[in-house]
């Protein structure tokens, strides 16, 4: 009889196990002839050098199933221990699969085109109505860079610009203060990425998220860097944004030119950058427009009722203008 410490590194130990340990029962009952006890990530395993063998082998299986799916059930365990194992269905559009192993996809062509130039360049502008998915498609690409090992971590940024409401008189802290312009991000983060090893990443700064300001003066390599809601930086703003760009490093940079909450009298930085960056090499721009809306069924109208009635208002001006 031999003892086996097996740590888990990638699954989160709470999916693992199960609620109320019933994955680790399942596992117990498939393998009567070993003695199993499981702790925070680790289990302990006393038996035959052969059964612990196979043993670690179908744990290793599992635990990457875990670590990809985000889900683990009977069923796969199942499956898996007896050498079944084809729960994992291959689809083309597939970024990563959220929570409860929930497939999260490109589902509009503009989605793959944004997922495809991903690929194949370092910058991507991508621009586009609210609901296009333009944001939720970037962090899922960020997700699937750092579960495959590819950076070490995540940055996700937005200008913290009010839209009617002051800062100043928003309760708490600095961080109270800012923290609801960036609630949007751990949103989608929340859908990706199990709570406990979304708490662990964040306190050890493998993803950050902060207000656009806290990115000056830092070189920004290994890593994927999204700026959201870039419409409302400034000129100067997003230069300093862009140049951050390090070694290893893939920007994403998503905004709707129709929501600019800047004064009037400030251009967008969005549109001068865009503008000037594009014919440069390594640098892919993606337009959504509202065929991308994958929210509720309404937002698509809405946005089509706002785009007729400012086609109305800038004919009038046109109208105005000409009488005088």
């Amino acid at each position: 009889m031999i003892e086996r410490i097996i740590i888990l590194e990638g699954a989160d130990p709470v999916i693992f196990f199960g609620t109320n340990n019933s994955n680790i029962q399942l596992i117990k009952s498939l393998y009567p002839k070993l003695r199993i006890v499981a702790r925070g990530n680790v289990m302990k395993v006393i038996g035959d050098e052969l059964e612990l063998a196979a043993f670690e082998e179908k744990i290793q299986e599992l635990e990457q199933y875990c670590q990809e799916h985000n889900t683990l059930n009977e069923e796969i365990i199942t499956k898996i221990v007896k050498g079944k194992n084809d729960a994992t269905v291959k689809q083309d559009n597939l970024i990563i699969f959220g929570m409860n192993g929930k497939p999260i996809l490109a589902r509009t062509d503009n989605q793959q085109k944004l997922v495809n130039a991903f690929e194949k360049n370092d910058m991507l502008f991508a621009i586009g109505p609210a609901g296009s998915g333009k944001t939720y498609t970037a962090i899922a690409l960020a997700v699937r860079a750092l579960k495959n090992k590819e950076i070490r971590k995540i940055i996700l940024s937005r200008p913290a610009v009010e839209a009617g409401e002051k800062l100043g008189f928003l309760p708490g802290d600095m961080k109270e203060k800012i923290d609801p312009y960036l609630q949007p991000l751990y949103d989608a983060l929340e859908d990706m990425i199990p709570a406990v090893k979304l708490k662990e990443y964040i306190e050890n700064k493998v993803i950050q998220i902060a207000p656009l300001a806290f990115m000056r003066g830092r070189t920004l390599s290994d890593a994927v860097i999204i700026l959201d809601e870039a419409q409302n930086t400034t000129m100067h703003q997003i230069k300093m944004f862009l140049t951050r760009m390090g070694m290893n490093a893939k920007m994403i940079i998503t905004g709707d030119v129709t929501q600019i909450d800047l004064p009037p009298s400030q251009p967008s930085g969005l549109l001068h950058a865009m503008r000037i960056l594009k014919d440069i090499p390594g640098i892919a721009h993606i337009e959504f427009d509202k065929k991308d809306i994958v929210r509720h069924k309404l937002v698509q109208r809405i946005v089509e009722a706002y785009e007729k009635q400012d086609a109305k208002e800038l004919k009038e001006k046109k109208k105005m203008i000409d009488k005088n």
